[in-house]
């Protein structure tokens, strides 16, 4: 079986981190693989934990006199040089409940008060997000939105705009700008169930 020998920190960054990992393949030969990861260093991997703790919400959210339009942010990010549409995320402080962290983030990304909702566990434990470069995992929190859109709690480095997109825009959207995985999946959800799209997290759908 696959396994890791050791594991070196190249860089020592506050958000962000790069680890060289000594392999072995599971042909018994040796290699070397690279990690990004969340943590400030060795201790905190995955790796080293053996837990999946999240490092992020991600945060799927409707709003309007009808809930009929989805919170969307059309966000720069330097990796790809372009903007791409996202759902509101942001990581979790330390000591931070996932879902405070999900009320906080929809506050000073978009403004907007959000109220989230009681769902089974299943649905916001923390997956993984590129499990083939980095460790990091998310919870995704749904809930409903309300208020004003403002930019006053923005970061010096977030250049966003907050989009409010009803189906046809999610569609255009879907078909024409750079999406980002999960926001690309909650769309179809939305687009697909025009009547509740909240209609899969109902425990009682699911036969075990």
């Amino acid at each position: 079986m696959a396994s890791v020998e050791k594991v070196t920190q190249i860089t020592h960054n506050r958000f962000l981190n790069y680890f060289e990992l000594s392999t072995i393949k599971r042909t018994g030969e040796k290699g070397l693989y690279y990690l990004a990861s969340r943590s400030e260093n060795t201790d905190g991997l995955d790796i080293t934990t053996g837990e999946n703790n999240p490092n992020g919400v991600v945060i799927f959210s409707l709003t309007g006199e009808n809930r009929d339009r989805v919170v969307l942010v059309r966000q720069y990010r330097y990796p790809i040089a372009s903007y791409v549409y996202e759902l509101p995320a942001g990581l979790i402080e330390r000591n931070e409940n996932y879902r405070e962290a999900a009320v906080r983030e929809m506050q000073e990304e978009t403004g907007l008060t959000f109220r989230p909702l009681d769902v089974d566990p299943m649905y916001e434990r923390p997956f993984y997000t590129t499990v083939g470069m980095t460790d990091e995992s998310c919870c995704l929190v749904y809930g409903y939105c309300e208020g004003s859109v403002s930019r006053e709690g923005l970061e010096d480095s977030e250049e966003l705009d907050v989009i409010l997109a009803d189906r046809r825009e999610a569609a255009r959207i879907l078909r024409e700008e750079r999406v980002a995985a999960n926001c690309a999946y909650m769309l179809m959800q939305f687009i697909h169930d025009k009547e509740d799209p909240f209609s899969f997290l109902e425990t009682e759908q699911i036969d075990v």
